[in-house]
């Protein structure tokens, strides 16, 4: 049977509207009570607002960092316990969020009991292994495909939302051939 979480809040960072609002329908059937941001700047003022109990931080945000975010959670609430996601896994990134006050750093794509059980390890003990780990090749296929959508497959823009160079994408594209094509 899922934990409920009655009263507590969760604050959900993400720059993705339809993985944020998906998060944040089942964390509210999961029982939190859900406040939503797409970047550092609502962010900012959801904390200031509210000084979260929780927060499922995106690394990568529009106007800034999730380890930004971080910062600012820990100023307001010392005691809030933050998990952040990103597609691209990067030790220094990871070993930066732990040291401002993260318990976890997650790869999407991370599913609900995954996140709650980061958010709710106890402190000095590390949370367990995924029981199905996603390589970082995966992810970011993962991560180039969601852009992809978005775009309705544009290359151009999907390289200027990811920040990257049009021809960068393109060879990524050509490495990895399934990415943005149906199979069947």
């Amino acid at each position: 049977m899922a934990r409920k979480f009655q009263g507590e809040t969760l604050l959900i960072v993400e720059n993705d509207d339809v993985f944020r609002e998906q998060l944040s329908k089942v964390m509210r059937n999961r029982g939190f009570d859900t406040i939503t941001a797409s970047g550092l700047r609502e962010a900012t003022e959801a904390i200031k607002a509210c000084a979260p109990t929780f927060a499922v931080i995106d690394l990568h945000l529009d106007d800034g960092s999730g380890l930004e975010v971080i910062e600012v959670l820990k100023a307001y609430s010392q005691d809030a316990r933050a998990v952040i996601l990103t597609g691209y896994g990067n030790t220094p990134t990871a070993v930066a969020a732990v040291k401002l006050g993260a318990t976890d750093y997650l790869a999407k794509p991370a599913d609900a009991d995954e996140i709650i059980d980061a958010l709710l390890v106890a402190d000095g003990v590390l949370p367990p292994a995924p029981e199905n780990p996603i390589s970082p090749e995966e992810a970011k296929r993962v991560h180039i495909e969601r852009f992809l959508e978005r775009t309705d497959g544009n290359i151009t823009k999907t390289a200027r939302l990811l920040k990257m160079h049009r021809r960068t994408l393109q060879r990524i594209l050509k490495r990895t051939p399934d990415i943005g094509q149906d199979s069947g």
